[in-house]
C-alpha cells in the first residue's frame, strides 16, 4: 500500500521544501542584517570551500547539488568579491580548482555563526528525537530517489 496519506496542499508544501525556503530566506536575512554582502547561494559553496579548501568545479557541483552553469556564475562572482580564485590544476590545465582567499577565509566564522543562530531560529520547540526522525525519513527519501 502506497504511503501517500498527504492532502493535495500538504503534498505541494511538501515537495517544493517551504521549510527549506523559510530557512533560507531568513539566513539571507540574518546575513543582510549583519552586513555580510553575499547570498544563500554563495554561502553554500562557501561552506564547502570552508570544509575543504581547493576543491574543482565539478566537486563544487555534486556537493551544493548545482549544474556547473550555477557554479561557475556562483564562483564567477564570488571571485568579483575577492572571496575565492581559479586556479589552473597542475594535473589537467582544463580543470580549475577553486580556493578560498584570505578574505573568504575571515568570513567564515561570523557566516557559520549567522548559519547556527539561524538554524537554532528554526528548530525552536522541535524536540532533538524529532529531528532524528526528520533527518532518517528524509535520508530516507533522498536514497529512494537518488
Amino acid at each position: 500500500m502506497p504511503n501517500n496519506q498527504f492532502k493535495k496542499g500538504e503534498l505541494y508544501s511538501f515537495m517544493t521544501g517551504k521549510a527549506s525556503t523559510a530557512i533560507a530566506r531568513r539566513l539571507q536575512k540574518n546575513f543582510k542584517q549583519a552586513g555580510i554582502d553575499i547570498t544563500v547561494e554563495q554561502w553554500s559553496v562557501l561552506y564547502h570551500l570552508w570544509k575543504a579548501d581547493g576543491m574543482n568545479q565539478q566537486d563544487l557541483c555534486n556537493a551544493t547539488f548545482r549544474d556547473k552553469p550555477s557554479i561557475t556564475r556562483l564562483v564567477d562572482n564570488l571571485e568579483k568579491l575577492a572571496l575565492v580564485k581559479r586556479n589552473a590544476s597542475k594535473q589537467d590545465r582544463r580543470m580549475n580548482i577553486i580556493a578560498i582567499t584570505e578574505e573568504g577565509r575571515e568570513l567564515e566564522e561570523k557566516c557559520m555563526e549567522i548559519a547556527n543562530t539561524t538554524l537554532n531560529e528554526a528548530l525552536e520547540g522541535v524536540t532533538n528525537g524529532q529531528i532524528e526522525i526528520a533527518k532518517e525519513v528524509l535520508q530516507t527519501v533522498y536514497d529512494n530517489l537518488k
